[in-house]
């Protein structure tokens, strides 16, 4: 009896502590968006101020309410971030706004895509037109950190610091010999030569298709990199070809002596040039507005009918779906309203997604028809729109894209795990069961491989989503479905391959998507409005925690590794057959 007692006290403690700690915590969120709230009117910026860019945080494509803004909560982080929406427009209205002289652009490491990163760099040249000053200077700069870099009017380096520029690379971590190990069996039953979104799972290194597709699109990519610093440096692409590959910059002198920087300093001495081009005294600091605080409002704004900016990101996924992904189910009734809403006079979707499922890609491919019927659809890529990505994007007026945007991906995959070693001879599980029929337990059963009938049928189903998204693509971009077979394949194209190839119709990032709806739509004055709508914190935190705390957890137990354990669990998880990127790919 004292025995049950204890236990009886020992819970009650442990839910009245439970109980305490979530009230302080519903407490801080409330006094935290109250300081929000308190705060939310215009940043108060100094005049002759310069604008304070650093971007040394993750850069979603658009801005999310964080309710622990500021408070180190695991899952929600100590830093404020600002998504790639914010960061454009912010740049904008400090073009416009008198009390900004100039940008010190303070970058080290980038944590965005190639195409997003050339949206910001975009927003920075366009800032420099109207006259005023851009400054960098960093103790360090990754390459995607030069590549922004690259615009300013000068570019300065700690003495002992650092510059990469070693070209760019992309690597795939294979799995198969661990899967092996275990005794997990991937089947697989794809359409697509290039397809490798399986190959991961199923080989120790790349195909020689694989590597050909990825040589060709990193090699475009490369391209378009050293052809824009070269034109912000002036130095010839050959001669950066040539730093590059013989790893010519292995320290800030270096840097200086190939023209990459203007001159090496400490950071005193830049803030004493900084005071000296605002015509600051010595003993005063640098008037300053960092971009996360700032909210300045661009002098040009438009009013009159709409233009519904929707937002396409992350996993395209049956069901609803979360703020995280694209749910075929919400994303699909958000483009059935605006195409009711008499109020929108066009649509511009933005995609950045690497793909999913190919029915919720139908489900939405299907309100992207319909839309086109009533009003104008255009589409803006981020970093990717490939496969799933690409087969949303098809049937929109015109498709825009960035040069570094990866794209096409046109195939089709099925992923059927077999754990029968693992069961059988490690773990000594065994199942057995009945059943009505010979496939009453088709694609059920995780201790067999599949049978050669069952296989057939699978490959059957492939084949003929295979067929319906290239038919799709086919009456989006007025070609035959032999033509988009031969550029289908799975095989994956940046965009400025896929400006030639057919794929898409022009080069550039929203804004040019935007002025593109405005002019199908025959628009003068109009106001941009963005979906879906931004969930308030609170609702936010209810809705999201569990997955942000899951990712936290794994990120603090795996570090850089945690992506192959995601790309893993993703597949593996995933239902039905997928129009899906091949694997994760970042450019380093």
């Amino acid at each position: 009896m004292r025995s049950f007692f204890k236990y009886v006290l020992a819970t009650v403690t442990g839910i009245g502590i439970v109980v305490v700690l979530f009230f302080f915590l519903v407490i801080g969120i409330i006094m935290n968006a109250l300081s929000k709230v308190s705060s939310s009117s215009e940043t108060d910026v100094p005049s002759n101020a310069v604008l304070y860019i650093s971007l040394n945080h993750e850069i979603p494509e658009r801005t999310s309410e964080n309710p622990f803004d500021g408070l180190n909560v695991p899952g929600y982080g100590d830093v404020k971030s600002l998504g790639l929406n914010d960061i454009v427009s912010r740049i904008a209205a400090a073009k416009e706004d008198s009390r900004i002289k100039g940008i010190y652009l303070n970058p080290t490491y980038v944590n965005t895509g190639m195409a997003s990163l050339k949206e910001i760099r975009d927003a920075l040249i366009d800032f420099k037109s109207s006259g005023k000053f851009i400054v960098a200077y960093s103790d360090n700069y990754t390459q995607k950190a030069y590549y922004l870099a690259a615009v300013a009017d000068k570019i300065y380096l700690n003495p002992e610091g650092a510059l990469t520029f070693n070209g760019l690379s992309s690597s795939v971590a294979f799995m198969k010999e661990g899967l092996d190990k275990l005794g997990v069996e991937m089947q697989v039953v794809k359409v697509g030569t290039y397809k490798s979104a399986v190959e991961p799972f199923i080989l120790n290194e790349m195909s020689p298709a694989n590597r050909e597709q990825m040589t060709a699109y990193l090699e475009s990519m490369y391209r378009s990199f050293l052809a824009n610093i070269s034109d912000s440096r002036k130095i010839p692409v050959d001669s950066l070809r040539m730093v590059a590959d013989n790893y010519l910059l292995r320290n800030a002198e270096e840097a200086v002596r190939y023209k990459f920087v203007d001159a090496v300093m400490y950071k005193d001495e830049l803030l004493t040039t900084l005071k000296k081009r605002l015509d600051v005294a010595e003993k005063k600091d640098v008037p300053s507005v960092s971009i996360l605080d700032y909210t300045g409002k661009s002098e040009k704004e438009q009013t009159g009918s709409r233009i519904a900016v929707v937002y396409a990101y992350g996993d395209i996924v049956d069901g609803e779906g979360s703020e995280s992904n694209i749910g075929g189910d919400r994303f699909s009734r958000e483009l059935r309203k605006l195409r009711r809403d008499d109020r929108v006079k066009a649509v511009v979707l933005r995609v950045n997604s690497p793909g999913g499922s190919a029915l919720a890609s139908d489900i939405i491919a299907r309100e992207i028809e319909l839309t086109k019927k009533v009003k104008p659809i255009v589409v803006s890529m981020g970093d990717y729109a490939a496969s799933g990505g690409y087969y949303i994007s098809a049937l929109a007026d015109s498709i825009f894209a960035e040069k570094e945007t990866l794209t096409g991906s046109i195939g089709v995959f099925g992923l059927i795990p077999n754990f029968q070693g693992l069961m059988h001879n490690k773990l000594g599980i065994h199942l057995d069961e009945v059943k009505t029929g010979r496939f009453s337990d088709l694609m059920s059963s995780p201790d067999r491989p599949l049978t050669e009938e069952e296989r057939a049928i699978v490959q059957g189903e492939v084949n003929r989503v295979y067929g319906t998204f290239i038919g799709k693509v086919a009456q989006g971009r007025k070609i035959s479905t032999q033509a988009v077979d031969s550029i289908g394949q799975g095989r994956v194209w940046t965009g400025e391959q896929a400006l030639g190839n057919g794929l898409v119709d022009g080069i550039g990032g929203i804004d040019r998507a935007i002025r593109a709806a405005a002019a199908k739509a025959k628009l003068n004055d109009y106001k941009v409005m963005y979906y879906p709508t931004v969930k308030d914190p609170f609702s936010s935190f209810l809705g999201t925690s569990k997955e942000r705390i899951k990712a936290w957890v794994l990120e603090d137990d795996l570090g850089a590794y945690r992506e192959y354990i995601e790309q893993l669990r993703t597949i593996t998880k995933s239902s039905g057959i997928q129009a899906r990127l091949p694997y994760s790919i970042e450019v380093h």
